[in-house]
């Protein structure tokens, strides 16, 4: 760990952290017309990980999207130009909070499906290993996708096929309203029944930046060394509710006495005291930081606030493949 790639860590969770707190400010405006999962209290994970990807690694993510979107280097005037529904947006405007793709930096896309780019993701890995490149596909998912089929299938088809997938949990407690306890067995480990699969699995502390960092890193070189998928289980917490900018403590599905206590543990606060006292940062830095980051947020929402609706008669744009397409496919099945 040196001091550059501390003060990285630093920089890139407060960034995602006032992005968020920034759209959860605004929301009542009513200019985001579409449901938001925030990652407040989140952000180390997709921060370090963000970090340790190189530009041509995939990723995927669900509908908690925005941190890891971010964290991959995804542009940040596309990301909120796309939830206020505009031309400009990553999708055109066509997909929102929940549907989010930059291409150009290797994040290929999230769902609102749960666990439905989990095989998208096993499949770009896929590719990777059919082309013999160095690449590595990371799934970011949460703790509920694990319930799902679909990730028990494409977790063993990684393995069974030794593919270049790095599967990210970020194990947040709850699914919705309801905590793990409810769904699953009491004390299971999520990475030990992932490991039961076949799987080389760790688990780590999500709100220590460093050690998610130094975890992941490890893990993507155990993947690029050709020793096939890796899971790692981050325990972490998210702030707000499920859905939505607001606080939900008072509906009785989790307690404020629960909040505060995961709240002591703020990844953002504990590492910016950690470099303080070691020199590696001073409060002079951390006020540039937040003054630099001010600026380019403010900017980017008075972008997305500028860009235009997409014109009506492109609804129905890119839904189906061009004509000349699909009668070149007819023909090839008729053959």
């Amino acid at each position: 760990m040196t001091p550059e790639i501390a003060k990285q860590l630093l920089f890139r969770m407060r960034r995602i952290r006032f992005v968020e707190l920034e759209i959860a400010r605004r929301y009542g405006e009513g200019k985001m017309r579409c449901p938001t999962h925030l990652s407040v209290g989140q952000e180390a994970v997709s921060a370090a990980v963000g970090l340790a990807l190189r530009n041509d690694d995939l990723a995927v993510s669900g509908h908690r999207a925005h941190a890891h979107y971010l964290g991959k280097g995804g542009s940040l005037r596309a990301m909120l130009a796309e939830i206020y529904g505009k031309v400009d947006g990553c999708a055109r405007g066509r997909g929102g909070s929940m549907h989010l793709i930059d291409e150009s930096v290797g994040f290929m896309g999230s769902t609102a499906i749960v666990a439905g780019t989990v095989p998208v993701g096993v499949g770009l890995g896929y590719g990777m290993k059919c082309k013999g490149t160095d690449q590595v596909s990371c799934v970011f998912h949460g703790d509920a996708v694990v319930e799902a089929g679909v990730f028990f299938e494409s977790l063993n088809f990684a393995v069974v096929k030794k593919l270049p997938v790095l599967f990210l949990c970020e194990n947040n407690q709850y699914s919705v309203y309801s905590h793990l306890r409810v769904r699953q067995p009491e004390n299971r480990s999520i990475a030990k029944m992932a490991e039961g699969l076949g799987i080389a699995a760790s688990t780590g502390n999500g709100n220590d930046v460093e050690q998610v960092f130094d975890m992941t890193m490890a893990a993507l070189s155990g993947i690029r060394d050709g020793g096939g998928p890796r899971f790692l289980e981050f325990s972490t917490y998210r702030w707000l509710e499920h859905c939505g900018p607001n606080y939900d403590n008072d509906i009785g599905y989790r307690s404020e006495a629960e909040f505060l206590e995961w709240k002591k543990k703020d990844p953002i606060a504990r590492y910016e005291a950690e470099l303080i006292g070691q020199g590696v940062v001073t409060p002079a830095d951390i006020q540039r930081m937040d003054a630099e980051i001010q600026g380019e947020v403010f900017e980017a929402f008075d972008f997305a606030d500028a860009s235009p609706y997409p014109e009506a008669e492109s609804a129905g744009f890119d839904l189906y493949a061009p004509e000349p397409a699909i009668a070149t496919a007819r023909q090839s099945v008729r053959i």
